[in-house]
């Protein structure tokens, strides 16, 4: 007892002394926990990409991620716990749970001189970058988020939006267009501009906004939008100055995809989140001894596993490479094509775009094939009812179209989604959060006090206590 005692004493004593990084890149998962850093660790070795860079970095740790007031966390908890060093009840942003104001770790950079990046695929008044910069009890104020946004003054916000909510007449503390208060504040706005994003400029300050609600996922991207690895690479080029930087990107759609049970989706969003870090570690490398990065998770997404007894324990994940869409948007296409046919439209008329978009191959087996994505009768019999009743949905909104459209009567793109899922063997155990610990990895100067966290706020607490020297 008395060894571990000295041994905890030292580490503290070591912690005190680790050296104050000039610049800091936190990346977190939105929803990511060790099964979806896993699950795309092995599918990038089985389809050719190399591994996980977020996986290689040398100082890991694993910590709870409960809130104030429960076992599983909000995103808004668990970024104010990230990002201030407390936890707060869930649905809180920056605020602890009697609403007293709590100072975030990009808050404590920018009052020591460093300039502050906020970079995210979804809207940027969301819970995680909004635990950054936002202070108020209740997480869906988006205008009043917002305002807080422009009072921070950080540097740099990339991110998607929530347009309507920008100019939200109704809330109490309606001061005029966002927008339209960032510019005045001094910030260069572009909305859905990839070029005037392009152009920024070292130094400048600026607010560049793609998508109504959040940026497209990975595996839908058209090149219409930045890459979020891109994304990172401008803030650095914006943000770098003699005084250093602080630079938190999220990878949001990662929880979207959990949410979803979208495994293929999930997965390409970790895979992009993991190319960010890339950006991050090739400026590590031009600056070692100045620059930390970490990458966590603020919690895990669908209890997401890999192998289920459906499959005999089998785990073949490199048969989501097979998926070429997000359920998300084929869901979408699915309902537009049934209306475009006014409702007229049979399951065989949509088989080839499951060839196409899911890899999947119908008719009978040739005797000794192994065709891993070969429909059972079964499984077609079960993918032909669900489109029938998205048919009929559809039907029912064209004969009248004051019907409210409600999105989780559509069917057909979840059925079509377990189906791939049963044949890789991908497993889920939720549609929401799960209280799974989420693991984070670091490298730098200060990475090894992160080293032996146990909760969600010592990651918080720590890389305040860096920057504040």
């Amino acid at each position: 007892m008395r060894k571990l005692f000295l041994l905890s004493a030292a580490l503290a004593a070591f912690s005190l002394q680790a050296a104050a990084p000039k610049y800091v890149f936190l990346f977190i998962g939105d929803g990511m926990s060790t099964p979806q850093r896993m699950v795309a660790e092995e599918f990038a070795r089985l389809t050719g990409r190399d591994e996980l860079v977020m996986n290689t970095l040398p100082y890991q740790t694993n910590t709870r991620t409960k809130s104030a007031n429960a076992i599983i966390t909000d995103s808004a908890a668990a970024a104010t716990a990230i990002a201030c060093g407390e936890k707060t009840n869930n649905g809180m942003l920056g605020v602890r749970p009697d609403g007293v104001r709590l100072e975030s770790v990009a808050e404590v950079a920018k009052k020591g001189g460093m300039k502050v990046g906020i970079v995210t695929t979804v809207t940027v008044v969301h819970a995680t970058p909004g635990g950054f910069y936002a202070h108020n009890r209740n997480r869906g104020m988006s205008y009043q988020i917002a305002l807080d946004l422009i009072a921070s003054g950080f540097d740099y916000f990339a991110a998607g939006g929530v347009y309507d909510k920008f100019d939200d007449r109704k809330d109490p503390m309606y001061r005029g267009n966002v927008f339209d208060l960032a510019r005045k504040a001094g910030y260069a706005v572009s909305i859905d501009d990839r070029a005037a994003w392009s152009a920024l400029k070292p130094g400048s300050k600026s607010w560049s906004v793609f998508g109504a609600n959040g940026m497209q996922f990975a595996i839908d991207a058209d090149g219409t939008q930045p890459k979020l690895a891109e994304l990172v690479a401008k803030g650095v080029e914006v943000l770098d100055n003699p005084k250093g930087f602080f630079l938190m990107c999220e990878g949001g759609k990662v929880d979207y995809a959990g949410h979803a049970n979208d495994a293929a989706t999930d997965l390409r969003e970790v895979l992009a989140l993991d190319d960010a870090v890339k950006v991050a570690l090739d400026f590590q490398n031009a600056h070692p001894d100045e620059t930390l990065v970490v990458v966590t998770g603020d919690h895990e997404t669908g209890g997401l596993s890999m192998g289920f007894a459906g499959t005999g324990g089998k785990f073949k994940v490199e048969l989501l490479a097979n998926q070429k869409v997000s359920v998300e948007k084929f869901s979408g296409d699915i309902k537009r094509l049934i209306s475009d046919r006014n409702g007229e439209i049979a399951f065989e008329d949509v088989k080839p775009i499951l060839a196409e978009k899911f890899g999947f191959v119908f008719g009978k087996p040739v005797r000794g094939e192994k065709e891993p994505m070969r429909i059972t009768a079964a499984e077609e019999k079960g993918l032909a009812s669900a489109f029938d009743k998205d048919v009929e949905n559809v039907r029912a909104k064209l004969r009248d179209t004051t019907a409210h459209d409600v999105a989780r009567r559509y069917v057909f793109a979840q059925a079509v989604k377990n189906v791939l899922g049963a044949h890789a063997g991908v497993g889920w155990s939720s549609g929401s959060h799960t209280a799974l610990p989420t693991l984070t990895t670091a490298q730098g100067p200060g990475a090894e006090v992160l080293v032996g966290m146990r909760e969600n706020s010592d990651l918080g607490k720590r890389l305040k206590g860096l920057l504040a020297r």
